[in-house]
């Protein structure tokens, strides 16, 4: 099949176009930037199209012929990025390309959301049937781009949405780092309890995720939360990094609300400049929000089945990050 990666060079993206390039698909992989892996996605032949899902234009070229599409592009919590990216990005970027898929055709569209529709977790585990309570811009505009799923639905085009938790695995340059890099010191400053959920999605989990959505005769017009097998506390979670490093680790725990407060501080100095600061609320909420959800509707209707477990996940993002110079 012709297939349509949109976020085709990010982490994700380029994880997808990987696994259907190696299914023998014709993959064509839109995004706005480079990103780390444009050239070896070229070289193992997939079709690379630098632009943005909020072209209008570009997106309709690009989806002519497609049988199947895999949206993955958004704008994604920079803290000074103005909410009108946000909403043109990930929310007429969105409705850009299921009208375009509606009018060519298209026999499926994978729309990829997030668990954080959901926000902080009240009450373990939520489900797809949980409050609605984005905790910030990014979040509420992944939201309303599904709102606009029904109507395109009942015009005729198969949609289903995936919502990932955390999501890690070799090759992830960024977000997991941040952890390893931590812990790889010996030493960890944990702000609050620890005792918080998280839930961790090892990336191809995430790919399993697309392909079942596609392959399902289930699924259309609803939304999936895709995650592990287990949500874990942080103080387990950092722990579990530790035995995938090999580090005896120490956790020393610190009051919560000093460092939420030098975050507000440290947004409001750099905002006169529009670069990102160091530290922002958005990243130290990490250490009191719950995330720990339910996969059983995934599970029971489109077959998804997480396979690798948290050990083997880890000691493998491990072995990237220092076969590639980050440890």
């Amino acid at each position: 099949m012709k297939i349509l990666v949109t976020g085709g060079t990010g982490f994700s993206g380029s994880h997808l176009v990987r696994r259907l390039l190696q299914r023998g698909h014709w993959v064509v992989a839109l995004d706005n930037q480079r990103g780390h892996f444009f050239d070896e996605l070229q070289k193992l032949g997939a079709e690379m199209i630098l632009g943005s899902v909020a072209d209008r234009n570009l997106v309709w070229q690009v989806m002519q012929s497609c049988d199947v599409v895999h949206h993955l592009a958004a704008a994604f919590r920079q803290v000074n990025l103005p909410q009108r990216v946000y909403w043109d990005v990930n929310v007429e970027g969105t409705r850009y390309l299921l009208e375009a898929a509606l009018h060519h055709g298209v026999q499926k569209f994978v729309n990829c959301s997030t668990c954080g529709v959901h926000g902080d977790v009240k009450h373990e585990p939520a489900d797809e049937h949980s409050a609605i309570a984005p905790a910030d811009y990014y979040q509420y505009a992944k939201y309303e781009a599904e709102k606009i799923i029904p109507d395109v639905v009942a015009k005729g085009l198969p949609v289903v949405t995936l919502r990932p938790t955390a999501i890690y695995g070799p090759g992830d340059p960024e977000r997991f780092f941040m952890l390893f890099k931590r812990v790889n010191t010996g030493l960890f400053p944990m702000f609050g309890d620890g005792k918080p959920h998280y839930h961790p999605l090892y990336i191809d989990h995430l790919v399993d995720a697309f392909e079942l959505a596609v392959a399902s005769d289930k699924g259309s017009g609803e939304a999936y939360l895709i995650g592990d097998e287990h949500y874990l506390t942080l103080n387990e979670l950092v722990q579990a990094i530790a035995e995938a490093l090999g580090v005896q680790l120490t956790i020393r725990h610190f009051p919560f609300w000093p460092l939420w407060t030098a975050a507000l501080a440290c947004e409001l100095l750099y905002r006169p400049f529009s670069v990102d600061p160091p530290l922002f609320r958005r990243r130290v909420d990490w250490f009191r929000q719950n995330r720990a959800f339910s996969i059983n509707k995934a599970k029971e209707e489109l077959g998804y089945q997480p396979r690798v477990g948290l050990k083997e996940g880890l000691a493998a993002t491990a072995q990237w990050y220092r076969d590639h110079g980050y440890l």
